[in-house]
């Protein structure tokens, strides 16, 4: 793509702002967007592999029960605008980043008028085809467990995320890859995935609650063991459980499942990805190939 006076574009710095497709450097927004001042706003997470939304109506399905649940209103045909902006940054393999705010006000105030504008942005950056790459290219990680200071409607998919930045930057000096989160002795999540364990052949994940955002990938693990006849339970998981699981798996959109090899130091099982994970990464290729090829 070319701008205004052929100078041409990098694909990744194409953006939507507010129904439009402009460069990244000329994306603006007021000073006064409650998104930027407040964090009054949601966002959406939608992996796109060969150019197609791969669990595309369930993210949108989310963005709405979080538009709804901060009673923000639009009308706006969010497959078409994902669509245009996934073709007008080349297609492929992309994550895309979708956010909403409540919009921009005259003067900096917590009580808002009804009659706000949304302010709506979106923007690409390249991902892996991970299930093209098979599950022997999975790596392992490590976690580590901390308290979860969170707000407590978590379902809301808000961009108040500083309680996760923090916990992952915690992780990251602990050279762990993800904070698995607690909250009166009970797990909950991980600072930026969703939380499973196996005993004795039977998946365990935290009861869905208002709690615990609703994982898209979260919900087709649910789906995808229930269709193979492995039972599955939704329940309260306190943290000596986790220490001696079978094996420890997070969950997220753009990284469907990963095996947790260490806790706080301490191995899972062997140390080594289990058997079960890599039955249900199996499904997951099959399931993204028939939806992505047809």
């Amino acid at each position: 793509m070319f701008g205004a006076k052929g100078i041409k574009i990098p694909a990744m710095d194409i953006v939507h702002l507010n129904g439009q497709l402009l460069a990244a450097d000329k994306a603006k927004i007021s000073v006064f967007d409650r998104g930027f001042l407040f964090g009054d706003s949601i966002y959406e997470v939608i992996p796109f592999y060969q150019g197609k939304g791969f669990r595309l109506i369930e993210h949108i399905q989310r963005l709405e029960h979080s538009l709804r649940a901060i009673q923000i209103r639009t009308d706006i045909d969010w497959q078409l605008l994902l669509d245009n902006l996934v073709t007008a940054n080349g297609g492929g393999n992309l994550s895309v980043y979708l956010q909403v705010s409540r919009g921009a006000s005259e003067e900096r105030s917590h009580q808002y008028d009804a009659d706000l504008t949304p302010t709506v942005f979106a923007c690409c950056k390249p991902i892996k085809d991970i299930y093209a790459d098979g599950a022997d290219s999975v790596e392992g990680i490590a976690a580590i467990v901390t308290a979860d200071l969170r707000w407590r409607r978590c379902d809301i998919k808000a961009t108040g995320l500083l309680p996760n930045i923090l916990v992952l930057q915690q992780a990251r000096q602990a050279g762990a890859a993800e904070a698995i989160l607690i909250r009166d002795g009970i797990l909950t999540e991980g600072a930026s995935s969703n939380l499973f364990m196996v005993e004795n052949g039977v998946i365990y994940t935290p009861k869905s609650s208002s709690e615990i955002l609703g994982g898209v990938t979260r919900e087709l693990l649910l789906q995808l063991a229930d269709e193979q006849g492995i039972p599955c339970l939704q329940v309260d998981i306190e943290y000596s459980r986790l220490l001696t699981a079978d094996e420890v798996w997070i969950s997220s959109s753009t990284r469907a499942i990963v095996p947790v090899l260490s806790i706080d130091g301490q191995k899972i099982a062997d140390g080594n990805k289990g058997r079960l994970w890599q039955q249900m990464f199996e499904r997951f290729i099959q399931l993204q190939h028939r939806m992505m090829h047809g």
